[in-house]
């Protein structure tokens, strides 16, 4: 009794946090349960398929996407089996330093077997050039490009070395507006009406609803570490 009567004030004074954090993440569905790959594929072209079995892994935890020691690849993707419309995606991942490859978030999106791309919305992961992190990308159909690429004022992005090594991410898609947040600083809020919804994107079922995919980019080395993937329907 005597100990109990000692705790309970810090009791007291950290159950308002418990309670916020809770509520913070309520209506919150993992997508990943930090020991297997299930709810997820990998997506690439037949003669990759052996290096993308190995390049996409559970460890420590995590999702690892490693290709390091090998160039000779295309696209492999880690694909939800599950497709998504309206949304919020939260995750954390961990960027090495010395790493030059380009990954990114597909959301919206379909994988194209007979061509290898993922096409669809991209927020973009850019170790090299942090700057480019949160960024929107339309990895097709059409024209590759940015669909939007502001300087982010206040831009926050940490190495591996940094603090505690990860980066907090939270993708928001609501109608025709997608919005990114890195490390609770927003780098996109994007209308993508007469884009995301053209003729083009309709045609091929994206921009409006598809999976989510983790992108290794072609014939790059890349290590990446994802966790915390959680994701509430809107």
């Amino acid at each position: 009794m005597h100990l109990v009567k000692q705790k309970s004030p810090w009791i007291v004074l950290l159950l308002p946090m418990l309670l916020s954090a809770s509520a913070a993440e309520e209506g919150f569905t993992s997508l990943f349960d930090g020991r297997t790959l299930d709810g997820w594929m990998i997506d690439c072209m037949p003669k990759d398929k052996e290096l993308g079995a190995k390049a996409w892994t559970v460890d420590q935890g995590t999702i690892l996407a490693n290709t390091m020691g090998h160039k000779e690849h295309f696209y492999i993707l880690l694909n939800t089996k599950k497709e998504y419309g309206d949304f919020v995606l939260r995750l954390r991942v961990q960027i090495e330093r010395s790493v030059k490859g380009n990954s990114g978030i597909q959301i919206r999106s379909r994988y194209i077997p007979e061509t290898g791309w993922m096409e669809g919305p991209q927020i973009d992961i850019d170790p090299p050039t942090p700057q480019n992190t949160g960024k929107l990308w339309n990895e097709g159909p059409g024209e590759h490009r940015w669909l939007s690429h502001e300087t982010t004022k206040g831009l926050k992005f940490f190495y591996a070395d940094e603090g505690d090594g990860w980066n907090d991410m939270e993708i928001t898609a609501k109608g025709m507006r997608i919005k990114s947040v890195l490390n609770g600083v927003t780098v996109v809020d994007y209308d993508g009406s007469g884009v995301l919804d053209d003729e083009l994107h309709k045609k091929h079922n994206v921009g409006t609803k598809g999976v989510i995919g983790l992108q290794i980019h072609s014939y790059q080395e890349l290590k990446l570490r994802f966790k915390d993937i959680r994701i509430k329907e809107l």
